[in-house]
């Protein structure tokens, strides 16, 4: 629905940020309003790609009721909806669902509670990450085709790059992942900050990346537990984020498990080429190594004798009977390419390496297990030389110094009036000089890695 006079009063008059320099107006309640589109709204007749179009830099504007947003700044990482409205590019689409999301990491230094490992209290900080669901209570029209938006704060990552750049790189080479871009987000009239605003994994994007569109998609849980054997029937079916409901077979991503637990090296590549394509799971293991996604699937960490990774979906395609690794939550990555700046996320081993004879170790401030202890791992990282193939590929294709410096660049004109307008409104936003010596940080890391 076009953005009648109504919403833009409200959106005039809406209580600001409390961890703002800009003003603060006190108005009475107001009930968010139940819109019916016409049908020729924009956000219903094109897709997806004008969301995630990289050469614009939109602005997104969500209005809540005075008591919610209170709600949601009272407890952010409850990561409970209250009831809103999106205003983007005069059309408001009203109800939606609006929370506040993160795990542990998007937390630290952002809410009153001193445990980091077990985040709680008030919100602190004026940028957290935030889901907007658009099919909320059964809405059936979709944003852009899009069931739900998703603004990644960046706060651990002061070249606001991170995810951007590395999506990007997966994709150049040929690995499905989601799309990112940069967008300014208002919240009730008072402009919070600049955003990553990465594009959900469900259903909606296995349709965009795989031809069979029927398949499960699961969350962080891998084909082998660290004992070498499949999980339980159970724990896969509760790590499903399509089909739940369907009591779907789990035999393809357990049947990859069972085959690699039950092989020697040299069978088990036979088993890794009838489940997976090979170019494309190498093509993944050399950007996740080169950028250093340290927070990602090749982490064990470990605590109370359980090692666990994250940061991480499969998506099997049950008519080509192949599952396909997508990254995820990038935020840290590129940070430990020269040194461990981060003192819980780096990976000690190099690719295919392992320490401690296959026991957990401690490692800076986290307890960790190497990744090619286990067998699925341990097999790709003997196609050594398809390995470097691909790593080469990267470095001289999209992350060659012409090709990668040239999109940064462009993303850092098309950012930086945004990034000076938080620092100049909010005390807690990076400062423009800052920012700028993080980008040419960023472009040194990227530097070292195409050497190293």
């Amino acid at each position: 629905m076009r953005l009648s006079p109504t919403i833009l009063i409200i959106a005039a008059l809406f209580v600001f940020s409390s961890c703002s320099k800009q003003d603060t107006v006190n108005i009475s309640e107001f009930t968010v309003p139940k819109l019916t589109p016409s049908g020729d709204e924009n956000y219903l007749n094109n897709g997806s790609d004008y969301v995630y179009d990289q050469d614009k830099l939109r602005t997104y504007n969500l209005l809540l009721p005075k008591s919610s947003l209170t709600e949601l700044d009272q407890d952010p990482t409850a990561e409970e909806y209250v009831e809103g409205a999106l205003v983007f590019e005069g059309d408001t689409i009203s109800p939606v669902g609006i929370r506040y999301k993160g795990s542990i990491g998007a937390w630290v230094g952002c809410v009153s509670g001193i445990d980091v490992f077990n985040p709680s209290g008030t919100k602190t900080c004026t940028k957290l990450s935030m889901k907007v669901k658009i099919n909320w209570k059964g809405r059936d029209e979709k944003f852009f085709k899009l069931k739900k938006l998703q603004f990644h704060s960046m706060n651990s990552d002061p070249s606001q790059m991170h995810e951007r750049l590395g999506y990007w790189l997966f994709r150049e080479m040929g690995v499905p992942a989601p799309r990112s871009v940069h967008a300014k987000l208002n919240i009730n009239g008072a402009y919070i900050g600049l955003f990553a605003l990465t594009e959900q994994i469900d259903n909606r994007f296995i349709k965009e990346n795989y031809d069979d569109d029927k398949g499960n998609l699961y969350k962080e849980i891998w084909p082998l537990n660290p004992d070498g054997v499949p999980y339980s029937d159970q724990e896969y079916k509760d790590a499903l984020k399509t089909n739940e409901d369907d009591n779907p077979s789990i035999d393809l991503i357990k049947n990859l498990g069972q085959g690699i637990a039950d092989a020697g090296l040299s069978s088990a590549k036979d088993v890794v080429e009838q489940f997976l394509d090979i170019d494309e799971i190498m093509s993944y293991s050399a950007v996740d190594r080169t950028i250093r996604h340290d927070d990602g699937p090749f982490h064990w960490y470990c605590s109370d004798n359980e090692c666990i990774n994250h940061n991480y979906y499969w998506y099997e395609e049950p008519n080509e009977e192949k599952l396909h690794l997508i990254a995820w939550d990038l935020d840290n990555a590129f940070a430990n390419i020269i040194n461990n700046a981060n003192p819980i996320t780096p990976i000690a081993d190099e690719w295919g390496e392992t320490s401690n004879n296959c026991a957990p170790f401690q490692h800076l401030l986290a307890v960790q297990w190497s990744a090619s202890c286990d067998k699925l791992t341990a097999t790709w990282a003997s196609y050594s030389d398809k390995y470097e193939e691909k790593t080469l590929q990267l470095i001289n294709g999209p992350m060659s110094e012409a090709s990668v410096n040239e999109m940064l660049d462009a993303w850092q004109n098309q950012i930086k009036e945004a990034t000076r307008e938080a620092s100049d409104l909010n005390d807690d936003a990076i400062s423009i000089e800052v920012w700028e010596s993080k980008v040419i940080q960023l472009k040194e890391q990227l530097e070292y890695a195409r050497n190293n």
